[in-house]
C-alpha cells in the first residue's frame, strides 16, 4: 500500500484543461492497475494525487443529470463570459468559479479501502470539520451528498460544498467544490445539483467578510490527510 499523497496546485485553471490533467493521471494509474493484474509489471506501487484549483465562470453537467437544469442559452453563456461541459462523474449540474476552492483526489483507493460510500462521506467530513475550523456548524442531509448548513431546516438549508465522483477499478477522479468566496449569483443560473426546493451559500457569505483561500486549503488539506492517513509529499 502507497499512503503517500501528491499535492499539485493548479491555480486558476480552464476546466477542460485541468479535466483532460486529471483524466491523463487518472487513465495512468488504471492502466498500470491493469498490467499489474495481468503480471506486466513487477511494480506494484500505484500512486495517489491531490489537486487543488479554481476555475474561470463553467456549468457542469453529471452522468446522471439533466440539462433543463442548465437555465441559460449558449448566447446567455456567452453573456456571463461561462461555459458548459457535460462529464463523466457522478450527480446532476452544479457551477465552478473564481473563490471556489475545488479539490481532485486521485487516489487508488486499494491503498487506503474499497468502500465509496466511505470514500464519499470522508470527503464530507473534512469539509465538515474544516468549516468547524471557521466556527461555522455544517453537517449531511439524508439522501444528498455534499455538505449543508441548517440541513435539518427544509427553509433555511443551503449547500456550501458540492461532490461529484467517477471511480473505476477502485481509482477516483473529480471530487468536491467548497464555496468559500464565489459569487452566488452564478447558481441563481441552474437548479443546482438538480434540487429545487434547497439554496447556496459561501464561507464568506456565512461569515461576512472573504477567506483566504489558502489558507481553507491548508485546513482542509489538514483534515483529509488525518482522515485518510495519507502523508503529503
Amino acid at each position: 500500500m502507497n499512503k503517500n499523497v501528491k499535492l499539485i496546485n493548479k491555480g486558476l485553471i480552464d476546466y477542460k484543461e485541468c479535466w483532460d490533467f486529471q483524466t491523463d493521471i487518472f487513465d495512468a494509474i488504471v492502466q498500470k492497475k491493469i498490467s499489474i493484474r495481468k503480471g506486466e509489471t513487477k511494480n506494484e506501487i500505484t500512486d495517489n494525487f491531490l489537486v487543488f484549483c479554481e476555475h474561470p465562470h463553467v456549468y457542469t453537467l453529471g452522468k446522471t443529470g439533466e440539462k433543463t437544469n442548465l437555465l441559460l442559452n449558449e448566447d446567455l453563456l456567452k453573456e456571463k463570459k461561462a461555459t458548459y461541459y457535460h462529464i463523466n462523474r457522478g450527480g446532476d449540474i452544479t457551477y465552478h468559479g473564481p473563490g471556489q476552492l475545488v479539490g481532485y483526489p486521485i487516489f487508488d483507493l486499494d491503498n487506503f479501502f474499497t468502500d465509496i460510500n466511505k470514500y464519499l462521506r470522508l470527503l464530507e467530513e473534512a469539509v465538515i470539520l474544516t468549516l468547524r475550523d471557521y466556527n461555522i456548524k455544517s453537517g449531511r442531509v439524508d439522501g444528498l451528498t455534499g455538505v449543508w448548513i441548517d440541513g435539518d431546516d427544509p427553509v433555511k438549508a443551503r449547500k456550501i460544498c458540492a461532490l461529484g465522483v467517477k471511480l473505476s477499478r477502485w481509482v477516483t477522479m473529480h471530487g468536491f467544490a467548497l464555496n468559500v468566496n464565489t459569487n452566488l449569483d452564478y447558481f441563481s443560473y441552474v437548479v443546482p445539483c438538480g434540487i429545487v426546493d434547497k439554496g447556496v451559500t459561501s464561507i464568506e457569505k456565512e461569515l461576512g467578510t472573504p477567506q483566504d483561500l489558502n489558507e481553507v486549503q491548508e485546513k482542509l488539506t489538514l483534515h483529509l490527510s488525518l482522515l485518510f492517513g495519507f502523508k503529503i509529499i
